[in-house]
């Protein structure tokens, strides 16, 4: 009856594992996506490149190193985009091949084109020709993704003007920046353009940045991005963005007038369903293009799906991933459990943040009692080793039941770090697990051991006073 059993819109982190998981179930599988965009924005523009970007500034910049040879140790002078340009093509082009390598595998049809809904079981797919092919399905997933937002007061123009995706299209490093709004991307992007020696002015109405991460990490962050030369506007709103030879003049309401050779909008982001006429579904969007769907990630249409940035929060490659399996899972009739309620999360500044459960904040908002263990990479063989003086990890434990309640991790390798206590969370573990775990020795892993000893002797110093 049906062309396929499953249409996947959109070839990012979450339609790929869709489109695969549907395929591993012997469904007949076909996956839409833009021919010069396989991989979706996540490889092409977004968290791939970013990430792949902030690697080549790291090496070629030499900043995780002048601790041990002097503030003026560089990998390379002069650095050029086209030096940070070519690692990160290669680094797409890599997982291009590995993606389509999979999707192949696995027998996934790819229908090369724009997708959008003729019927609620029929997608028209318009080639860069404009030929249109018409294809039918039992069930379709949703995983357009995002877009940046725009303001449309601001006159982009991708060179002095731009948006989080115009930064791997810029020509030159620019002498300085201005980054408006001090989200994840916005404080991602100036602390590697700090790194490379931009002037970065960062512009945040609100009166801090990153308010869902434990404040004291926030604070080492800014602390360092200050180090960089990077300055901080909180609770400023930008009034007008003016063009001028030389760059582009960002004047705040509060008539604070700032010059800059580069102006970066990271104002939020907008979900790709404009082009989608979910109407022809009877779906609807909201009016951030963001699709509303229960917890098996099923819309009001319950043979449609959608999973990703598209659905809104968290908006991680990592969760969109497993929200594609299980979605595909789901309209394959073999339901899965669903995420576990612990997720991680990263942020790839210069140095990185990583996270997993509650903040001291939330806690002590929540009136619940915990305990502080911390260790400092300085205290580790490894962190003298490889030059990380000001890196730390921080445990907060509960007194009652001695169980980890939230790991917060700043500094070299925290993305990576951060899963040991993830495991330990996800497990039931206490903090005597990890008092008694034997770490490899020089390693940051140890930080563990250290903060979970710091943890503890807080604990027997407050019941010895009880006694």
């Amino acid at each position: 009856m049906w062309d396929f059993d499953v249409i996947v819109l959109g070839s990012g982190p979450g339609g790929q594992k869709a489109a695969i998981a549907a395929a591993k179930l012997e469904r007949r599988v076909a996956l839409v996506e833009r021919r010069n965009m396989l991989g979706g924005v996540c490889i092409n523009t977004g968290t791939i490149p970013s990430k792949t970007l902030r690697e080549a500034v790291l090496h070629l910049t030499g900043l995780n190193q002048r601790g041990m040879y002097g503030q003026s140790y560089r990998v390379k002078d002069e650095i050029t985009a086209a030096d940070l340009g070519i690692r990160t093509q290669h680094v797409i082009g890599r997982e291009i091949d590995v993606i389509r390598s999979q999707l192949s595998r696995n027998h996934v049809a790819m229908l090369s084109g724009m997708g959008h809904f003729v019927d609620p079981h029929t997608v028209g797919v318009v080639d860069e020709h404009g030929q249109e092919t018409k294809v039918t399905a039992d069930r379709i997933i949703i995983a357009t993704g995002t877009r940046p937002a725009r303001p449309d007061t601001v006159e982009f123009d991708d060179h002095t003007i731009i948006d989080s995706d115009g930064i791997l299209k810029l020509q030159d490093i620019p002498d300085s920046m201005v980054v408006v709004g001090a989200g994840v991307i916005g404080i991602e992007y100036a602390s590697m353009f700090a790194a490379l020696g931009t002037k970065v002015t960062v512009v945040e109405r609100r009166d801090r940045m990153l308010d869902f991460c434990d404040l004291e990490i926030v604070e080492a962050l800014k602390y360092h991005l200050r180090d960089l030369a990077v300055t901080f506007r909180f609770g400023e709103t930008v009034a007008a963005v003016e063009r001028r030879s030389r760059g582009a003049l960002t004047v705040l309401e509060s008539g604070k007038r700032i010059p800059a050779e580069t102006v970066m909008y990271s104002a939020g982001r907008h979900g790709m369903t404009d082009e989608l006429a979910l109407e022809n579904a009877e779906l609807a969007a909201d009016a951030r293009g963001r699709i509303q769907v229960d917890e098996h990630y099923r819309t009001t249409a319950p043979h449609i799906y959608a999973v990703g940035d598209v659905i809104g929060f968290p908006s991680l490659a990592a969760t969109s991933m497993e929200q594609g399996r299980i979605a595909a899972h789901h309209a394959c009739g073999e339901p899965l459990r669903g995420i576990h309620h612990l997720q991680p999360i990263g942020i790839y500044t210069i140095p990185e943040i990583s996270f997993i459960g509650r903040t001291e904040d939330e806690l002590t908002a929540s009136h619940v009692p915990f305990e502080v263990g911390v260790s400092r990479y300085r205290e580790l063989a490894r962190g003298q080793i490889i030059g990380d003086t000001y890196g730390m990890l921080k445990l907060l434990v509960s007194p009652e039941s001695r169980a980890l309640l939230g790991v917060h991790v700043f500094g070299t390798g925290a993305t990576e770090l951060l899963h040991i206590g993830q495991a330990v969370m996800g497990c039931g573990g206490t903090i005597d697990y990890l008092v008694d775990a034997v770490f490899n020795y020089p390693t940051l892993a140890e930080s563990y051991k250290v903060a979970a000893l710091d943890a503890v002797n807080k604990l027997r110093r407050v019941a010895r006073f009880e006694l």
